[in-house]
């Protein structure tokens, strides 16, 4: 074996030894409810895939461009700036599709939860199409799901999820979201199984 091959497992030997979350666990493979060596290397293979997020799974998007700002030192799209795009996306199909008045409506949409998972990076220059869902409809709340892509790729750069509740502009208490709104977003209601 090369001396890299030899670090790469010791490294992996030493991980699979010395791991709490494996020592004494119940997960299932290997003897006595612990993972074999090789059900953890099958573990670790299927967790570095990547999910291949195709835009046929998605029935509304935004085009935006990318800004020579929003690259960071290493090059490419800045993490945080995926956030701002998924908000955008949502915010502009409310406005335009269910007709959300952002400054003097009664009804305002809080985030309450969001998550995305980067899978492969974007830069500047480019253009970027924001893939928009909706993945659960509550009577105050609505979980997006989105995707970004680079222009003209079939498969997500990133992937993830904003969760919105409708609240009361003065009260900021939780209220049924307003009926245009929920026409809107029932037209993005997700047709994938969960």
């Amino acid at each position: 074996m090369e001396n890299g091959s030899n670090q790469k497992v010791f490294h992996i030997s030493f991980v699979i030894s010395h791991s709490p979350l494996l020592l004494g666990t119940e997960i299932s493979g290997g003897s006595e409810g612990r993972l074999s060596a090789a059900d953890w290397l099958r573990h670790l293979a299927h967790m570095s895939q990547k999910p291949q997020i195709s835009r046929t799974e998605y029935p509304y998007f935004l085009v935006l461009p990318t800004r020579w700002i929003d690259n960071d030192i290493y090059g490419h799209i800045n993490n945080a700036l995926y956030y701002a795009f998924f908000d955008t996306a949502i915010n502009e199909y409310l406005i335009a599709a269910g007709g959300l008045d952002i400054t003097a409506g009664t009804v305002v949409a809080f985030a309450a939860e969001s998550h995305c998972q980067y899978l492969r990076p974007l830069a500047f220059p480019g253009v970027i199409e924001v893939g928009l869902r909706v993945g659960k409809l509550g009577n105050s709340s609505v979980r997006y799901e989105l995707a970004i892509y680079k222009q003209g790729e079939t498969f997500a750069a990133a992937t993830g999820y904003f969760v919105h509740v409708f609240v009361d502009r003065e009260t900021q208490r939780p209220v049924p979201m307003p009926q245009p709104i929920r026409t809107a977003l029932e037209r993005l209601m997700s047709q994938t199984p969960e």
